[in-house]
């Protein structure tokens, strides 16, 4: 049995779940359509540059490469759940970020990247909203509600 992609970890004695950050469907097709016309274009382009005369191919390639992976990873990616609290930040399985030790939030593109002051990184994916993700985060870690 695959392990659970939401929070395990228990709360806390007064520690209460203020919002839940999910992967939303449609950005995961987004981001992985847009992955596959990168691979695509790379594709073409080493072929030509490695002389081969069927560069088409490489379209095919980067098209298949990308469909797989996105087919075979969606379910995983799609049932992750990050739990925000007035403490810490819950993820996957027992994943747990006390809000004191956060140095920096990040955008990549759809997902928003935590940063820890002793180097840790943690990644929130597919978010239709990243920058209004971080904005909660940081209004929980002053003492606010989302």
């Amino acid at each position: 049995m695959s392990p659970s992609m939401t929070p395990t970890t228990p709360l806390a004695d007064g520690e209460e779940v203020l919002q839940s950050f999910r992967a939303d469907r449609a950005t995961y097709v987004r981001t992985n359509t847009w992955m596959a016309a990168v691979a695509m274009g790379a594709g073409m382009v080493i072929l030509w540059l490695l002389g081969n005369p069927y560069v088409w191919t490489g379209a095919v390639g980067g098209l298949a490469a990308v469909a797989v992976r996105a087919f075979y990873l969606m379910s995983e990616a799609l049932s992750e759940r990050w739990d925000l609290t007035n403490q810490r930040i819950l993820g996957p399985m027992t994943r747990a970020i006390p809000l004191g030790s956060i140095k920096q939030l990040n955008t990549l593109g759809s997902v928003v990247q935590i940063v820890t002051h002793s180097g840790d990184k943690y990644l929130i994916k597919y978010q239709t909203a990243p920058k209004a993700t971080i904005a909660a985060i940081q209004r929980a870690s002053v003492g606010g509600h989302p």
